[in-house]
C-alpha cells in the first residue's frame, strides 16, 4: 500500500514543531510506521544546504534567486533519496515544511516571479505531492510575539530566514492565505492561537479520517 505524505506549514511561531511531534506520537501509538523530515534538510546533502541557508555567517549577501535554488536543491535530494522510497514502503511521512513554504517565502515574501518559482518546484518534486497539508495559522502579532519570546528564552541560533522585516512576513502570511484558498482539498487551515491541546485536537480531527481510509 502506498504511504501518506503529510506536511506542516505555517508562519513563524505557529507551533509546528510541537504539533508535529504530538501527531507523530499518536500515529505511532496507532501502530503506523512514521518517518519525519524537515525542510530544508532531511538528507546529508540537505542538512549542509540548510546550514548555508539559515545559519552560516557567510550567507548575508545571499540573493533571493540563490535562496530559491538552494531550497529546491535540498528538496530534490530529499524527494528522491528518502521520501519516494518511504512512500513505496507504505510509511506515513510527516514533513516540517514542503514546497508551499517556497511559494510563500521565496515567491510572496522575496517577491520572485510566481511562475518561475512554480517551475523550479515542479522540477524538484516531480509528481511527489502531499496527501494533506496542515496550515497552522496565527495572527501576525501573535507570530511576532512568539518569535521574540523564542529568541529570548531559547539558546540563540541565528536563522537568516527569521531576519525579515514586518513587511516580509506580512507578504508571507498573505501568500499562505492565497495558497490555502487555491488548494482547499489538500490544505486544511488549523487556527493555532489556542492551547496546545486544542490545536492537537483540531489536527487529529483532520488526520484521523485520512489515516482510516488507508487501513489505519
Amino acid at each position: 500500500m502506498k504511504g501518506l505524505l503529510i506536511t506542516f506549514e505555517g508562519n513563524e511561531g505557529a507551533g509546528k514543531s510541537t504539533q508535529l511531534s504530538l501527531l507523530v506520537d499518536r500515529l505511532k501509538e496507532w501502530g503506523h510506521t512514521v518517518t519525519v523530515f524537515r525542510e530544508p534538510g532531511g538528507t546529508p546533502i540537505g542538512e549542509e544546504i540548510r546550514h548555508t541557508l539559515k545559519h552560516s555567517h557567510a550567507n548575508a549577501a545571499m540573493t533571493p534567486e540563490a535562496e530559491l535554488l538552494l531550497m529546491n536543491a535540498s528538496r530534490a535530494q530529499l524527494v528522491r533519496e528518502v521520501i519516494r522510497p518511504a512512500l513505496q514502503r507504505g510509511e506515513i511521512i510527516v514533513c516540517d515544511r514542503f514546497y508551499d513554504s517556497t511559494t510563500a517565502y521565496q515567491g510572496y515574501g522575496r517577491q520572485l516571479d510566481l511562475d518561475v518559482v512554480q517551475k523550479i518546484v515542479d522540477l524538484a518534486v516531480g509528481r511527489t505531492h502531499p496527501d494533506l497539508t496542515l496550515f497552522l495559522k496565527i495572527p501576525q502579532h501573535v507570530s511576532e510575539e512568539r518569535l521574540r519570546s523564542r529568541q529570548v528564552n531559547l539558546p540563540f541560533i541565528r536563522d537568516r530566514l527569521e531576519e525579515g522585516d514586518r513587511a516580509f512576513f506580512e507578504r508571507v502570511a498573505r501568500g499562505y492565505d492565497d495558497i490555502a484558498a487555491a488548494h482547499p482539498d489538500r490544505i486544511k487551515i488549523i487556527h493555532a492561537a489556542g492551547t496546545v491541546a486544542e490545536v492537537q485536537a483540531a489536527i487529529w480531527r483532520v488526520v484521523a479520517p485520512l489515516v482510516a481510509t488507508r487501513g489505519g
